[in-house]
């Protein structure tokens, strides 16, 4: 699966970045992540930041480990996490162009196990919508922070 969705935002690039690189905070930035643990956090780079994210879905509370594996300050950076059977990789983007900023993000997820491969099979379809909606909401949540600083 491959999702790419973008947002608009009426701010500069730098304060788009600060607020979704505040991964400790991103729990009253993001409505959907009700828990946020830091399980690593590299001392002057976002990446090899680690962290447990904890969300809502399917009307269960699920739990998992996320990494930063790297990262252009202002520009972009790129999330890994491995579960289920699959390995599912995100990257958040940046562009600017007078005092507005595209912020774009990307989610694959691959199937690398024959029960990750059975369950894509399975529930692909469904988790694409909900992926689609849950990428739209952090998105939303995210201009939402950035326009009301």
């Amino acid at each position: 699966m491959k999702l790419t969705i973008d947002i608009e935002i009426k701010a500069l690039k730098e304060k788009v970045w600060k607020v979704i690189t505040d991964i400790e905070n991103s729990v009253n930035t993001i409505s959907g992540i009700e828990k946020i643990e830091i399980l690593n956090k590299p001392k002057d780079t976002v990446v090899g930041l680690k962290w447990e994210e904890t969300r809502t879905i399917f009307g269960k509370s699920a739990t998992e480990t996320m990494w930063i594996t790297e990262a252009t300050e202002n520009d972009y950076y790129k999330t890994r996490a491995e579960s289920n059977g699959a390995i599912y990789q995100t990257i958040l983007k940046l562009s600017e162009k007078e005092n507005t900023t595209f912020l774009t993000m990307e989610f694959n997820s691959e199937a690398i196990t024959i029960k990750g491969k059975i369950m894509a099979f399975i529930f692909g379809r469904m988790l694409n919508k909900t992926m689609k909606k849950l990428i739209k909401k952090d998105l939303i949540d995210i201009k939402t922070t950035v326009e009301n600083k």
